[in-house]
């Protein structure tokens, strides 16, 4: 317990500090995508640091794969938020995103000069890192999230719902289909095992008037910012980028579609550009959502470079700020009712199918094309479930066999 009272603003900077910290080396070794992010964070947050306890995060989890924008991101700036208050979701924001929109504006800035068998294998290699990180994910999630019959079920009907439908709404459609379950299912669970543990839940420092003005201020821009369109160019630009984030579900892969609407079509990036940016969004750390920074840079007319990228950037992560910041002071209250209780345990039984489904596509899809790469995935899967090696290490190894594929060929 801290008795000392006389000085809570260091004790919050200090606190800053520390989350900026910690989300800066995951915003440098985050690989694989927002559903790999979330198995980094399970491990820092859950297991390595117990900021929250498991119950709270899969919860959170949940929550922010309801609403639209990037989830990782969104369940990374709610971590920092509930352990450092404001300063604490900016710092854990700028610490996990920044790392990435950099690197996207390095590739932008010498992608002519890139290309060969290393630069293959490297992108590769950070494939296979992903199919390993997404299967420990689903490894270590099942085992918590679906230890009865019931939740298992959930679980594979998730699944089975995500193999099934082809709709860009299809992961929320399965995660409510999770929570409509476990309203049905899961009502005969007991208090100790839907509450979060003392001390590791918290309190979200957000009111609910910043709720709600948080809410008001999303709406706002998503539906004022195209009647100023014709204003500026700016303002198309970041109205195109905030618009992509409002109204993408199921994460970083979804949103693409509408950027190459937003950014192709209307003939401010060109296609090749466009298909180049992908690739590298694959080869780096941190939120898919920071390709944006590079479209934002390669944007054929001004706003580009520094100021398309930052318009971008800002544009395509603050609606899902926002719609988190609106939810928050609501959820601790919701997750502590029967009903909600049992909705939340169906929607982590069905997270845990979002994952396994993940984990075929795109991540095992996209990666594993020969009988080298399963073998090389699964020595990467054990290293890091039955070793605990590091998962930079993991990558140095799967960087290095992809190099080595690529050279071979």
């Amino acid at each position: 317990m801290h008795t000392d009272m006389s000085s809570p603003r260091s004790s919050s900077t200090g606190r800053a500090l520390e989350v900026l910290l910690v989300f800066l080396r995951l915003g440098v070794t985050s690989f694989g995508g927002p559903i790999a992010h979330l198995g980094y964070f399970r491990r820092e947050f859950v297991e390595r640091r117990r900021w929250l306890d498991d119950e709270a995060f899969t919860d959170l989890v949940g929550l922010c794969q309801f609403l639209p924008g990037p989830a990782s991101s969104q369940t990374g700036f709610s971590i920092g938020l509930l352990r450092a208050g404001w300063a604490g979701g900016l710092a854990a924001w700028c610490g996990f995103t920044l790392p990435s929109v950099f690197a996207m504006l390095v590739f932008a800035a010498i992608a002519p000069d890139l290309g060969g068998p290393v630069g293959a294998g490297v992108v590769h290699g950070l494939k296979l890192v992903a199919v390993a990180v997404v299967a420990q994910a689903v490894w270590d999630m099942a085992r918590r999230l679906c230890p009865d019959r019931r939740r298992a079920a959930i679980a594979l009907t998730s699944l089975a719902l995500l193999s099934l439908l082809t709709s860009a709404y299809a992961q929320l459609i399965a995660i409510a289909a999770g929570a409509l379950l476990g309203l049905a299912l899961c009502r005969t669970k007991t208090a100790d095992d839907t509450r979060a543990a003392p001390g590791h839940s918290g309190e979200f420092p957000v009111s609910r008037k910043a709720g709600i003005a948080a809410l008001v201020v999303f709406c706002v821009l998503l539906f004022g910012l195209p009647l100023l369109g014709a204003a500026a160019q700016g303002v198309r630009v970041f109205e195109a980028f905030y618009r992509s984030g409002a109204l993408v579900f199921g994460g970083g892969h979804v949103v693409l579609p509408l950027l190459q609407h937003a950014t192709v079509a209307t003939g401010w990036v060109a296609p090749n550009d466009f298909l180049a940016g992908y690739g590298a969004a694959q080869a780096v750390p941190g939120p898919l959502f920071t390709f944006a920074a590079f479209l934002g840079w390669m944007m054929a007319t001004p706003p580009n470079h520094w100021s398309g990228a930052l318009l971008a950037t800002v544009g395509i992560f603050l609606p899902g700020l926002l719609l988190v910041l609106a939810a928050l002071p609501w959820w601790h209250a919701l997750r502590s009712r029967p009903a909600m209780a049992a909705a939340l345990a169906g929607v982590n039984a069905a997270v845990v199918g979002l994952l396994a489904a993940a984990l075929y596509s795109p991540v095992w899809t996209s990666a594993v094309q020969t009988q080298a790469d399963f073998a090389i995935a699964c020595i990467g899967f054990i290293l890091l479930v039955r070793w605990k090696m590091p998962p930079l290490v993991v990558v140095g190894f799967c960087v290095a066999t992809g190099i080595a594929q690529s050279m071979l060929h």
